[in-house]
């Protein structure tokens, strides 16, 4: 009987160590905080320069006419590159706080320079291309939250020019805030962002964050599976390269 006893437990220690590695490896591959680093002017301008970018202005001197998103300058795969997405705090079970980052690199859009101000933006992503650490986050994203399915794109338009920042032209690093009407969910609100952004010669860079509710855009935090809550304080980021055209 003792002997049955020891081989009870024995067996019983060996359920539980094997519950807690499937317990940590589900942890680890789908639900660990592997949350990348908010985008930063200094890391995108190396980027920039990189990709052949040196001076502020173009060959004539300026820094007017058009301009387009030039998904060719960095890589998504490391997030040097041109995209835009989400940034939103989580509670998970078992797992407690974690921050949700998802990003897409399907970023289409342009910018218009007339005289020394930013006259027009216009930016469209792609909702649905949206990734994430979790498959099962990203899947849930296209019938509950955002519902790209239903909503599959973003929109930002800028509603009042801005005058462009000392020292952008020049190629230096430069802040500014521009206000414009953002979409998300099929609702436009007017929202303020603060943007960083570089210069060079015939290229540019735009890195950005805007504080949104998910409520005011008319989300409901989705929550089932392992997620207890979402924040309803969310951000809107990006990091985007232009190009002249």
């Amino acid at each position: 009987m003792a002997g049955s006893g020891r081989k009870r437990i024995v067996i019983a220690a060996g359920v539980a160590a094997a519950l807690l590695v499937v317990g940590f490896a589900g942890w680890w591959f789908v639900l660990r905080d592997d949350a990348p680093e908010e985008a930063n002017i200094a890391d995108a301008g190396d980027t920039l320069d990189g990709a052949g970018g040196g001076e502020g202005a173009a060959g004539d001197g300026s820094v007017e006419g058009d301009w387009a998103v030039d998904p060719s300058i960095g890589s998504f795969d490391d997030f040097s590159g041109t995209w835009a997405g989400y940034r939103v705090d989580e509670e998970l079970e078992g797992i407690g706080a974690t921050t949700a980052v998802g990003r897409t690199p399907d970023v289409t859009g342009t910018m218009t320079i007339t005289g020394d101000e930013v006259t027009a933006i216009d930016v469209e992503v792609d909702l649905t291309t949206l990734q994430s650490d979790s498959d099962l986050r990203d899947g849930q994203l296209a019938g509950r939250g955002l519902e790209t399915d239903t909503f599959p794109t973003a929109t930002f338009t800028l509603t009042s020019p801005v005058a462009l920042p000392a020292g952008v032209e020049s190629g230096e690093e430069a802040s500014a805030e521009v206000t414009g009407d953002l979409t998300i969910h099929g609702v436009t609100n007017e929202v303020t962002v603060t943007l960083d952004a570089r210069l060079a010669d015939g290229a540019a860079v735009v890195v950005g964050q805007a504080p949104v509710k998910l409520t005011d855009f008319g989300i409901e935090p989705p929550t089932g599976m392992r997620v207890l809550s979402i924040g309803d304080d969310a951000t809107f980021e990006f990091q985007i390269f232009l190009g002249r055209t």
